[in-house]
């Protein structure tokens, strides 16, 4: 049985979408049969951080309205083995989601893929609710910077709230020469959100580079933040790896 994983920030710019992207491909490189979907309709941009911008012809509407089949929404990317990727609407009203065919898509999710990561719209309105309501866990993205902490503070309680048990912390884009102005530390980003850290991901040009090169993180020069998000996706394999030393 597969696991469903809701990637979430309280607010935008955090790196959320990468993150999805750069994990999921993580995961499908250690031969996990990975799934990311882009919930973020009507501003998807998902496809662009996997180098997949010309691949996807469906949406994950296609699926819980029933015209079309879940594999055959998915496209598989032509770079990577076992990644499949499923988009967001160009535009869609979050409200007309049926809960019960959410339901019935992620249950078919999980007997098909190992792995299923889902990028969820920033903030914690309508969309965010329904990306949290089918999840086996959720990553919260954060900044180390005070209005970032709080807004991740903000959606990890939405997601309590929502009935998420299995809540963890990602914290992005550090720069250690500010953590070090500042005096403060990743235990305090820890205590200010209030949830379990699964990794910490330098800020690290690469990903701006592969972006833009239309290719993904973990196939692009391999430096400090792709070896830090292969880190992540063998943590929510199962392994117990530790951090890595600043």
């Amino acid at each position: 049985m597969g696991k469903v994983i809701t990637v979430a920030s309280g607010k935008g710019g955090t790196g959320k979408t990468s993150t999805v992207a750069a994990v999921s491909s993580c995961l499908a490189v250690l031969g996990f049969k990975t799934l990311c979907i882009d919930f973020d309709a009507g501003l998807k941009c998902l496809d662009l951080s996997l180098g997949m911008a010309d691949f996807a012809v469906a949406d994950y509407m296609d699926v819980t309205k029933g015209r079309l089949d879940l594999m055959e929404a998915c496209s598989e990317s032509p770079r990577i083995k076992k990644l499949f990727f499923l988009s967001a609407p160009s535009e869609a009203n979050q409200n007309e989601q049926d809960k019960n065919a959410l339901k019935k898509m992620f249950d078919e999710i999980r007997e098909e893929f190992d792995f299923c990561l889902v990028d969820s719209p920033s903030g914690i309105g309508t969309g965010f609710k329904q990306a949290n309501s089918c999840t086996d866990t959720t990553i919260i993205v954060t900044l180390g910077e005070l209005p970032a902490m709080r807004d991740a503070h903000q959606a990890a309680s939405a997601a309590r709230d929502l009935g998420v048990g299995n809540l963890r912390l990602l914290v992005n884009r550090v720069l250690p020469q500010n953590i070090r102005r500042l005096r403060s530390t990743i235990d305090d980003v820890i205590d200010t959100v209030g949830v379990q850290l699964i990794g910490v991901i330098p800020e690290d040009p690469a990903v701006f580079r592969a972006l833009h090169a239309n290719t993904p993180l973990v196939l692009y020069r391999r430096r400090r933040a792709a070896y830090d998000f292969l880190d992540v996706a063998r943590r929510l394999s199962g392994e117990d790896i530790p951090l890595r030393q600043r």
